[in-house]
């Protein structure tokens, strides 16, 4: 059976408007059924044989449109799931949220992402579940330091783009606050000017090593690390656990894994 792949742009806006061109491509081209039309973020190492491949670029236009449509007939928590699945970094993200979408219109369930006995259903609940559970990590790992001008200054290393999540958590916590978190991994800067709404900008020249902590910032990191220290009860030191519940790859960006201690050293610190 000829199938079909449509190649959109690794984002929210670029896999919407792979979903609206799908479902223009299927019309246009008399197709009876979804199943034989694919959506990727990425062309493929290898090319199928009887698959033609056609690259999508984003259009906001396009991506607003299936936005509504999915809000008015699926409603907020399958929009927010489906939303979740799309920020993750599995490639199986945009074919799984293509057909579920379809899957959801033709039966008109506003319950769609509880059908895991779907493939596609599946997916979206692997791609969510990962993106969610980075979120839900970031939310309780992110760390916080003064610049020399009174803004507070974050850096993560997302796997996932969870950023446009992570900025509401915060904005929220700190309204009063000047902040900015910054992806390292997609080069996104998060800005929140106090009592105002956040947004998001790429910063692609961003050089870590130009900003200007407060004077008194190394003083409280320093003390917040002896905090650490003190409270470690050294007969309750278990790596393995901490490990499972504080990953080796958030440490980097915090505090009390910062300074002096290596990383053996640093398994007494709650």
């Amino acid at each position: 059976m000829q199938e079909y792949v449509l190649i959109c742009e690794d984002s929210t806006d670029g896999i919407l408007t792979g979903v609206y061109e799908a479902y223009q491509f299927k019309k246009k081209m008399g197709i009876e059924s979804h199943a034989c039309i694919h959506l990727a973020t990425k062309e493929p190492d290898m090319q199928r044989l009887f698959t033609e491949y056609d690259h999508i670029p984003a259009d906001h236009t396009k991506a607003g449109k299936v936005t509504d449509t999915i809000a008015a007939q699926l409603g907020s928590e399958t929009w927010y799931r489906l939303s979740m699945a799309m920020v993750s970094c599995l490639e199986e993200k945009a074919d799984a949220v293509y057909h579920t979408i379809v899957l959801g219109l033709r039966t008109r369930d506003r319950h769609v992402t509880d059908r895991l006995q779907e493939d596609c259903v599946q997916g979206v609940f692997r791609c969510a579940r990962a993106s969610d559970y980075e979120l839900c990590r970031l939310k309780q790992f992110l760390r916080f330091s003064e610049l020399q001008n009174g803004m507070l200054y974050a850096k993560i290393d997302a796997k996932h783009h969870i950023l446009p999540f992570l900025m509401p958590h915060f904005a929220d916590r700190l309204p009063a606050d000047d902040f900015v978190i910054y992806d390292e991994n997609t080069q996104t800067f998060g800005l929140h000017a106090r009592f105002k709404k956040w947004y998001l900008m790429r910063g692609a020249d961003f050089d870590e090593r130009t900003l200007v902590y407060a004077a008194v910032e190394e003083t409280y990191q320093e003390l917040f690390r002896q905090f650490c220290d003190s409270i470690a009860i050294e007969a309750r030191i278990n790596p393995k656990l901490q490990m499972n519940m504080l990953p080796l790859r958030f440490r980097p960006n915090m505090t009390e894994f910062q300074g002096q201690r290596n990383e053996s050293s640093d398994g007494g610190r709650p």
